[in-house]
């Protein structure tokens, strides 16, 4: 939201109080709180007190290296819920110093100055270094002539600086220039809407900033003061946190370890998904067909999902399969099990009147109330439907009971669809949550539930859902997919872009929907999204439509999918470790180039490739005659994908420069970065395996003096680590977990077989 009109008025009808100087700074030792008292005009005599409004901003630190910031104007309204999770350390306590010239909190390598002199300064600083600033006409309290009331805090930006995250959102990587509402809206991916609004975002400087508010906050980054982004909520009071770096993994580790990590998911999640896709008629017929079809051509498939019409319309969500297409549920599941499937099924928190169990739900309570005492209803989507409260905890067992019900049946994990429609006008929920506050933090209590659910029934690890909304905190409920979008090249390169702004804001996984949802792609255009999402870290073909197997397509269509079906499945081993960073820090497995690369300046508004874990480089090819262009940071890179259709690209590509190359369908670049070793499971057919059991480890551009351990996930086996090191010419690798033997292949290629437990490879 805008307050000013230029530089010197405020907009009409719009009235600011900004902090103007310092009148005292208060510590209190026993909280590790610093409060701050800055009055909203200069005060020169003691007449100045009188009718003049004062800000109070108080600092305090949950955990080394963050700092919470609340900026109060009145502080006496009613706390309503919900908020937001935030764990700090417990008995942690920052230094907290004032003397006549400033008030300083310190933190963990972080530092609050507050200076005491004429007007208004903070600094935030790191490392001897100021990150980020609140100067004059930064903090303050707006009023409307309508009665409204705003609190804002602008955080100053120096030159070239960029900022990342706040969510999935689908327009440009770097969010500079940018308005943006954390507001969750079913809008598509190709406007400023986005399912999944995250009130964090980190900068190219190596700093983050989590606004702790689950209504609506409103950033405007570098779009009202071209120097400063500016954060907004409605009410008296304004909470954020300040998280250190120094790089932008540092500040996912920080803001994760606040707000929540990604779990493991289960092994076999990372295979490809197939789905009925939406409005396709089908039957058990048609799923028996796509199956059967996938594993003639070679096309190995882990799960299986059915859209909403395993219900009968209107009747979403009734929990019960239409029996017209599905009579034998039961037995249907069981001989996909057979087949070594797992089974996806689709709901949302609507109940429409026609299901039967609309009337159950509204005579108990469970549906969200009108301020009247009615339930609250409404035609789009469902016809009539009403939403479940989960504030109330009856509801929420309620919904669960259904769900348990359909994993009796053989169901083994849920897409959780929709949660953004909730209203905020003229309704009531079970627990007296804010309105305001729970539209955003239903899609938290809705996935957290289901996601809960599955814990308890399949084991820590073994639950995953596919979502589409979600707030912070939403990264513990993995996995999230990017919605709605449309079958065009524009439509997969913005689909990254929401990716890579998730991942930025502390979400590990991500997927799409291959081929693009509305619409049906044409062959070209399926080909090419089959490379970028079997090159994700989770995998579906879905669409709205038509259906997504391969061979509905052309030939080729199949030979790609089988391809980079066949790739995903051997990195298992690398991909397992890649996860182990995002569940143990943080790191999302798919990762902007400047997430990996922050001190390369060239990597800072790159958004049309990415990273998959640390060491291979992705470009997804967005154009129909297969050129593409992508930045290749410094070293020489090996490539790992390489054209089977006669194309004579180089085997190592070296930078830091742009390339640019023409691809066929069965390529994209894919470049392994220097210094890597790349272990390369020995199976193509299923994810879910022993990982270290037959592995190859890759090695790629090893420096002289290399000596590192390499550990191999165990998947369903035991993990393994490898000692490499490099001497001159002279490779040896040894393991004394996987005292098995080794066989050497050509391009610095070691095999684990059976024999010694330790090889030399010379160069």
């Amino acid at each position: 939201m805008k307050f000013t009109d230029g530089y010197w008025l405020s907009r009409p009808g719009l009235h600011p109080l900004y902090a103007t100087e310092v009148d005292d700074v208060r510590v209190d030792e026993a909280a590790g709180t610093m409060t701050v008292y800055a009055p909203t005009a200069r005060i020169r005599r003691r007449g100045d007190t009188l009718n003049r409004p004062m800000l109070t901003v108080t600092y305090s630190s949950p955990a080394p290296g963050v700092v919470r910031v609340r900026v109060e104007h009145l502080a006496g309204a009613a706390a309503r819920g919900p908020e937001f999770r935030v764990t700090g350390e417990d008995g942690f306590r920052p230094v907290v110093k004032v003397d006549e010239s400033a008030g300083v909190l310190e933190t963990g390598g972080l530092t609050v100055r507050v200076h005491r002199g004429d007007g208004w300064r903070v600094d935030v600083e790191q490392g001897g270094e100021i990150l980020t600033s609140s100067l004059p006409k930064s903090v303050a309290a707006v009023s409307s002539d309508d009665g409204g009331h705003w609190v804002h805090e602008q955080l100053a930006l120096e030159p070239g600086e960029r900022v990342y995250g706040l969510g999935e959102r689908f327009g440009p990587f770097a969010k500079n220039g940018q308005s943006v509402d954390i507001w969750n809206a079913d809008g598509g991916t190709s406007s400023e809407q986005a399912y999944k609004n995250v009130p964090f975002y980190l900068t190219s400087k190596g700093y983050g900033v989590f606004v702790a508010h689950p209504d609506r906050v409103s950033l405007e980054v570098a779009s009202e003061v071209n120097t400063r982004v500016q954060l907004s909520v409605e009410g008296q009071a304004l909470e954020y946190y300040l998280i250190a770096g120094p790089t932008g993994k540092d500040v996912l580790r920080r803001y994760t370890a606040l707000t929540g990590r990604p779990p493991r998911v289960p092994d076999w999640s990372y295979g490809l998904w197939l789905s009925t896709s939406f409005t396709t008629d089908y039957d058990e017929a048609t799923v028996t067909s796509f199956v059967d079809g996938m594993a003639e051509r070679d096309l190995p498939l882990s799960v299986f999902h059915f859209d909403c019409f395993w219900m009968r319309e209107y009747q979403w969500c009734d929990f019960e399969w239409d029996p017209r297409v599905f009579p034998d549920p039961e037995g249907m599941l069981a001989r996909l099990h057979e087949r070594g499937l797992k089974v996806s099924a689709w709901i949302n928190p609507y109940i429409a009147q026609r299901s039967p169990l609309f009337a159950e739900g509204a005579a108990q309570g469970y549906l969200l109330r009108t301020t009247d005492g009615g339930v609250w209803q409404w035609d789009l989507w469902q016809a009539g439907m009403g939403l479940v409260d989960f504030t109330n905890p009856e509801a929420t067992a309620w919904y669960l009971g259904h769900l348990e019900r359909l994993l009796d049946q053989g169901v083994d994990c849920f897409k959780t669809d929709f949660g953004e429609r909730v209203p905020t006008e003229g309704v009531v929920w079970h627990d007296g949550s804010d309105p305001a506050k729970m539209h955003n933090y239903y899609a938290q209590l809705y996935n957290e539930a289901v996601f809960g659910l599955l814990e308890r029934r399949r084991g820590e690890g073994e639950a995953v859902v596919f979502a589409r909304a979600a707030t912070t905190g939403g990264q513990r409920m993995p996995v999230h997919w990017g919605g709605d979008c449309d079958s065009t090249y524009a439509a997969m390169a913005e689909s990254l872009r929401g990716g890579l702004s998730l991942g930025m804001s502390g979400f590990g996984y991500w997927s799409h929907d291959i081929g693009g949802f509305e619409g049906t792609p044409d062959a070209g255009l399926f080909k090419r999204w089959l490379a970028f999402g079997l090159l994700s870290s989770h995998s579906r073909l879905h669409g709205s439509g038509s259906y997504r197997v391969p061979w509905a397509f052309d030939d080729e269509a199949v030979d790609v999918a089988r391809r980079f079906t066949h790739l995903k499945l051997s990195l298992m081993p690398y991909l397992g470790a890649a996860a182990e960073q995002a569940t143990g820090a943080g790191t999302p497995i798919m990762r902007p180039m400047v997430l990996e690369f922050p001190h390369d300046r060239g990597t800072f508004d790159v958004d049309t490739q990415y990273m998959l874990g640390d060491a291979l480089l992705v470009a997804p090819v967005f154009r129909a005659d297969g050129r593409v262009s992508y930045y290749v940071p410094e070293g020489t890179w090996t490539r790992l994908v390489t054209a089977g259709d006669g194309r004579d690209l180089p085997t190592t590509v070296t930078g830091p420069r742009w390339v640019t190359e023409t691809h066929g369908f069965d390529s994209l670049p894919v470049l392994v970065r220097p210094g890597t070793v790349l272990p390369v499971g020995a199976r193509t057919d299923r994810p879910d395996h022993a990982w270290a059991d037959g592995v190859e480890l890759r090695l790629v551009e090893l420096p002289d003096g290399y000596d590192a351990v390499t550990t191999v996930p165990g998947g369903t086996g035991a993990p393994a680590t490898f000692r490499v090191r490099r001497d001159g010419d002279t490779v040896t690798v040894v393991s004394d977990d996987a005292p098995g033997g080794w066989s050497v292949r050509a391009g610095g290629r070691v095999g684990h077989g059976d024999g010694a437990a330790a090889v030399t490879l010379t160069l």
